[in-house]
């Protein structure tokens, strides 16, 4: 049987290779992991002394802090709480983070090969990691110098180190899986739904992302009027950019906070909250983005909101429809995309909420916020199952994914060859398969009568031989049979293929 596949089998040289591989290095790969563990880094720290020394500036504080303050900003970056005085700062802007760990990601997909093994993989994850930590151990010496200085208490070196190692693991495995994804499932395995139900959940979560980010900008534009109270207090034109700079930095977190309003779970700002069927009023930090939070009575239009993560789960169920072959009994992929969107959510949910001084905890209810999303989500995304699978997909119909080219024939070429023996089983092999141009001869020929072929031969066994190794349980193939064939002279006025 010929094999057209020209890669190494599983397991063989190839993992020897990739393993003896580890500890060797060229300049040229040295070069790209300098630049993951390096260019990220930089541009965060000459941006955030920009910013530094552009508010001592403008404010007119001593220079003496400054050390200080870029080392609080590396670590505000990280979502590293912080506690400057006496007020406690747990509640920390997104948008740094976002663009971080964004910066670190694309890096970390562009250090991606096509065909990079295991150890090259692992150079580029610890490359990633090295460089954000070492500016953290810099960083917490420098705070921990300047706290006679500023008043900064120094953090937990503990939370430090977990925070930044945490964000920068997730920007790598988030890079590494976009710039090649048929290789992570594969080397996770995972079934068909629960590929399709993780792309599901993606969607989903980008869906109520963006009707949250919706509602903000309504709600911002229908409180327009209380923008201006908020800039009272910025002194001139370098306090309201700054001010307007740190609105846009926590923009996210208010997004988040929108949508635990939207599923019905409700948002917490200190003593007050806000949600579709209440809202109980309280002091609220005096930023720009905050005029988007409502202060007045629930308006009895409010309860339409839920509309929207209801619409959301039924298109999640849509999309199931369409990509996986999940049915209405068993619908793994509808749950697993419920489910994966919901942790998702929580942990945004929970790196957008803290503490924030004298107005106390602000975030969201994460168990309850927990509990709605997840059934919203699993409920209407049934629904969608269903009408996709009765109206939409005609039962029995090939399913296509349309998000990714895991699904292409070629990946099965390539992931199942242990079960399919290289693929040799289809029929459409055997149809194409040219015997003629391989042995030679014409099947016509065979009902020619002036063709006479004599079959001589001679066992060399005894046929007793032969059975009594069959009633012995044994076997095993009898000794070669010695035959010859014998072409009679074909008549000269009938050749067979010319020859």
């Amino acid at each position: 049987m010929r094999s057209d596949r020209s890669t190494p089998p599983r397991g063989s040289h190839a993992d020897g290779l990739d393993e003896a591989g580890f500890l060797s290095l060229t300049p040229e790969r040295a070069r790209v992991l300098l630049l993951v563990a390096a260019r990220p880094t930089t541009y965060a720290l000459v941006a955030i002394t920009v910013l530094m020394l552009a508010a001592l500036l403008s404010s007119g504080s001593s220079m003496t802090g400054t050390s200080g303050a870029i080392a609080a900003g590396w670590l505000v970056a990280h979502q590293v709480p912080l506690v400057i005085g006496k007020t406690s700062l747990g509640l920390l802007p997104l948008l740094p983070t976002g663009l971080l760990v964004w910066l670190s990601g694309r890096d970390c997909a562009q250090a991606v090969e096509p065909e990079s093994s295991r150890a090259e993989l692992g150079w580029i994850v610890g490359a990633a990691l090295a460089g954000p930590l070492l500016v953290t151990a810099v960083c917490l010496a420098v705070a921990e110098d300047a706290s006679g200085v500023v008043a900064l208490q120094p953090p937990n070196t503990l939370a430090a180190f977990v925070w930044v190692g945490g964000l920068h693991l997730v920007a790598a495995a988030g890079g590494i899986a976009s710039r090649n994804r048929r290789r992570l499932f594969t080397l996770l395995r995972l079934p068909d739904w629960a590929i399709a139900g993780t792309f599901g959940a993606g969607r989903s979560v980008l869906r109520l992302l963006a009707c949250a980010t919706a509602v903000v900008i309504v709600s911002f534009f229908a409180h327009w009027s209380r923008i201006g109270d908020t800039y009272q207090t910025a002194g001139n034109a370098v306090g309201a950019i700054g001010l307007t700079l740190l609105a846009l930095a926590y923009l996210p977190n208010v997004v988040l906070a929108a949508v635990g309003v939207v599923v019905g779970s409700g948002a917490q700002f200190g003593d007050a909250s806000i949600g579709v069927f209440s809202v109980v009023g309280g002091p609220i930090p005096a930023v720009p983005v905050m005029a988007a939070v409502p202060t007045g009575p629930a308006e009895g239009w409010w309860p339409v909101l839920l509309l929207i993560p209801a619409a959301v789960g039924v298109l999640g169920g849509l999309d199931i429809g369409r990509t996986s072959n999940d049915r209405a009994a068993a619908p793994w992929a509808t749950l697993t995309s419920a489910g994966v969107a919901t942790v998702v959510l929580v942990l945004l949910g929970a790196v957008a909420g803290g503490d924030l001084g004298t107005f106390g905890h602000m975030g969201l209810d994460l168990p309850i916020f927990a509990a709605v999303t997840f059934g919203w989500l699993a409920v209407a995304g049934y629904v969608g199952l269903m009408f996709a699978r009765w109206f939409v997909v005609p039962i029995g119909a090939p399913v296509i994914d349309y998000d990714d080219d895991y699904f292409e024939d070629d990946h099965y070429d390539d992931d199942h060859d242990d079960d399919y023996d290289d693929g040799y089983h289809a029929s459409d092999h055997y149809d194409e398969y040219d015997y003629d141009d391989e042995y030679d001869y014409d099947n016509d020929n065979y009902d020619d009568p002036d063709l006479d072929v004599e079959l001589d031969g001679e066992l060399v066994e005894e046929q007793d031989a032969i059975a009594t190794s069959r009633a012995a349980g044994s076997y095993t193939i009898p000794d070669i049979i010695d035959a010859e064939v014998v072409e009679a002279d074909l008549p000269e006025s009938d050749p067979v293929d010319g020859r």
